[in-house]
């Protein structure tokens, strides 16, 4: 076959812009909110916009196919075969798309398929529902993460053919396959994010802040080997760390993924999640327990970066179960078996970050206090970072980071040596105001927190550069093992890093005390004249 002439992708149409999208979508999931709930609606608009991105995909690249061979002087007949060859599509990144799965088809039919050929009507449920099939069958990375769900009672078929016409104005397309997927990576985050503020609580069991994702990343900073999440949710750590390469110009194949969920939705989602961004990852061929089985029993992972569910009352617990080297969590609440599960799956070397409610550090129920007191002394404890408030638009209970290294040595993982010694990091000051309800960390605040660990351990920063550690009043202090010990195994960041320091404006403290005192008395006479002065007033009133 001679070589094909490239032709830009910029001549396809126009694709939508960012806000055309998100305006666009986010209309079509008013469509549904009325006639559904927030979960159900969520698995209905996703499944959709992944099914009108790999239809925008296919149709750009058989378009290039078609001009790159009408360049060379191919004719239709020469061209048809290749249109059809899924090799030219899988061979870049795109999805092999069948004629009926295709949205053009689905956009044809918004109001049903008319009973045809002996065959009876079908709605346009149904015409999704068999898209789906035929589409995971074309693509068996798919399997498990396309929602077969359009059929079902609870979806109004009417509004169904509505949102199919709205999503005809929505293009992914027209600047290549790595800008497509960027454009909808950033449509399916902006959607998970609102429909998690949509669901409150349950929407906290999928959705990880992103600004507390990237701070878990940066401190990390997982360049290359396995990456673990055993409680993976939609799937924000994964991409976070594809991101994080992608950033720094590193092979994002170099990292290796491996996740477990419990619930079914939310492990499509996440199933979901990878394929947009391109990533392959093994998150078992079902939902799953960690508690009750784990699905990676055998790997030892590089990196484990979690937001497990907090203070979990009824999990499966098992008294001998060999992850509990530290001691038996107790049975009304997981925190510290989360905690020795994903230490139990560090690899010699390996890191960990892992999101816990605040009690964790300092709570000594149910045994709680001896297995933190068994973790520190072991070594294993790296870091601990109280965050601000308010992070988790679903729950109030305060949070922090526990990081955990299984080697502190000066090596590999950092030139100075910190065997003995834990890095506390009070950031509650941190963020800003997202709005009444919501704060996050900014970039600088992230890069503070990241570039602080590095310089603690003698690393370059990817983000803050390469810094000198020196403890810092009220934000960050290095504590040794014997002083943890002696504070009964505390590991509240507050305990440690004392206040900050006031800033010296100048004033000799004398003269300071003496200049208030004056202020202080002459409001105190003011007080008197105005009392004296409406005392008055209120007599002549009486008079």
């Amino acid at each position: 076959m001679p070589p094909r002439k490239k032709v830009d992708p910029a001549r396809s149409a126009a694709p939508s812009t960012m806000k055309e999208l998100k305006d666009t979508l986010w209309k079509a999931a008013d469509k549904l909110r009325g006639s559904m709930d927030a979960s159900q609606y969520k698995d209905v608009i996703l499944g959709l916009v992944f099914l009108k991105y790999v239809s925008d995909a296919f149709e750009e690249r058989r378009g290039q196919i078609r001009d790159e061979l009408a360049a060379d002087g191919w004719d239709e007949a020469q061209i048809a075969p290749l249109l059809d060859d899924m090799d030219e599509y899988t061979a870049h990144a795109v999805f092999w798309v069948p004629p009926t799965a295709r949205w053009g088809y689905l956009a044809q039919h918004a109001k049903g398929l008319p009973a045809q050929d002996g065959q009876p009507h079908k709605n346009i449920g149904q015409l999704v529902d068999e898209a789906v099939d035929l589409l995971i069958g074309a693509n068996p990375s798919l399997k498990g993460a396309m929602p077969r769900i359009y059929n079902r009672d609870n979806v109004d078929q009417r509004r169904l053919g509505e949102l199919i016409d709205l999503f005809n104005s929505a293009r992914f397309t027209g600047q290549g396959v790595s800008k497509a997927r960027d454009l909808l990576g950033e449509v399916y985050e902006y959607f998970l994010e609102k429909f998690a503020r949509a669901e409150g609580k349950r929407g906290g069991e999928f959705f990880t802040p992103p600004s507390v994702v990237r701070t878990l990343v940066e401190v990390l900073e997982p360049t290359e080997g396995r990456v673990y999440d055993p409680a993976c949710g939609s799937g924000g750590m994964f991409v976070q760390a594809e991101k994080f390469l992608a950033a720094h110009h590193q092979d994002k194949t170099a990292i290796s993924i491996y996740g477990e969920e419990l619930n079914e939705r939310t492990w499509r989602l996440a199933r979901m999640n990878l394929a947009i961004h391109g990533l392959n990852g093994n998150l078992g061929a079902v939902w799953g327990d960690t508690f009750a089985i784990d699905l990676h029993a055998d790997v030892q992972m590089d990196y484990v970066m979690s937001n497990p569910p907090f203070n979990i009352k009824a999990w499966a617990r098992k008294e001998d179960d060999p992850r509990w080297r530290f001691g038996v969590p107790p049975a009304t609440n997981a925190n510290f078996a989360w905690i020795q599960h994903i230490i139990s799956k560090l690899a010699p070397g390996g890191s960990a970050g892992v999101v816990m409610a605040n009690g964790s550090m300092s709570s000594n129920s149910g045994g709680e206090g001896e297995i933190r007191a068994q973790l520190v002394e072991a070594d294993l404890v790296a870091c601990m970072v109280a965050l601000p408030t308010q992070l988790f638009r679903s729950t109030g209970i305060p949070v922090c980071v526990w990081f955990f290294a299984k080697d502190k040595t000066a090596g590999a993982n950092g030139t100075v040596d910190r065997s003995g010694e834990v890095l506390f990091i009070d950031a509650r000051e941190l963020g800003y105001m997202v709005d009444r309800a919501e704060r996050a960390l900014a970039d600088d605040d992230i890069a503070k927190i990241a570039g602080t660990y590095h310089a603690w351990r003698g690393t370059t920063s990817a983000v803050a550069g390469e810094l000198t550690y020196a403890d810092v009043p009220g934000f960050c202090k290095t504590v040794s093992l014997a002083d943890i010990k002696a504070a009964d195994y505390a590991l509240t960041p507050g305990r440690y890093v004392g206040a900050a320091e006031a800033e010296d404006d100048g004033e000799p403290i004398d003269e300071k005390i003496q200049r208030l005192t004056k202020e202080l008395f002459a409001q105190f006479d003011e007080s008197a004249r105005l009392e004296a002065a409406v005392r008055e007033q209120l007599g002549r009133i009486h008079v």
